[in-house]
């Protein structure tokens, strides 16, 4: 963020990642904010400065140096780049969906499309926020995908929904396992099943 040429404060930093970065990255806390700012210091790609306004307690300002733009810019052109890493919650839940009731499925997934319904809002808005600065065209890009990513999840909950109960039929015809209540594969069956896959899609890695 301190990219853009702006002089910001930690707290100034800390509330343009929760209406930018975080819709596809994350949005560190104040605490890692402080304490990243003080490494960047300390290598020489942050400078900073104390403005004190009228007598009040004042705030420490921080501004990236030449070595730290090209610093981020090596970053951003060179570095590999890495996979997105998605850790899904309510997906977790879902794939352990034998240990729970449909209708406590059905609830967190609506709960899931309540949130993600928030963020698609708040991505479009702050979206229509970005195109008001011409600097901001790559940002504003990538906040209308944001704004896409999040309603695609929602359709995607909402289609989870209506597989629960087709999964909970076909769960209901497997002979119950032992005294935990729960059907149960046969025991390395998932070997077989791994086997038999990378034997019928041998391009897959």
């Amino acid at each position: 963020m301190l990219a853009f040429g702006e002089e910001l404060s930690g707290y100034e930093l800390k509330k343009w990642a929760d209406w930018s970065i975080k819709f596809f990255y994350w949005s560190p806390s104040f605490s890692q904010v402080y304490t990243e700012l003080k490494k960047l210091e300390k290598h020489g790609f942050v400078t900073s400065r104390v403005q004190h306004d009228n007598g009040v307690r004042g705030r420490r300002l921080y501004k990236i140096t030449e070595s730290g733009t090209a610093a981020v810019g090596r970053w951003s052109n060179e570095a590999p780049i890495d996979p997105p890493i998605l850790k899904h919650g309510v997906m977790l839940r879902i794939w352990l969906g034998h240990l729970n009731k449909p209708e406590r499925l059905k609830e967190i997934l609506r709960k899931h499309i309540e949130y993600v319904q928030k963020m698609e809002r708040r991505a479009a808005a702050d979206a229509l926020g970005a195109d008001k600065e011409p600097a901001w065209a790559y940002s504003q890009i990538v906040l209308r995908w944001s704004e896409r990513y999040y309603a695609a999840e929602r359709e995607l909950a909402e289609q989870l929904i209506a597989d629960i109960d087709k999964a909970d039929a076909v769960l209901a015809q497997v002979k119950d396992g032992d005294d935990a209540g729960f059907p149960k594969p046969a025991p390395g069956v998932w070997r077989q099943v791994e086997q038999e896959t990378e034997a019928e899609n041998p391009d897959l890695e």
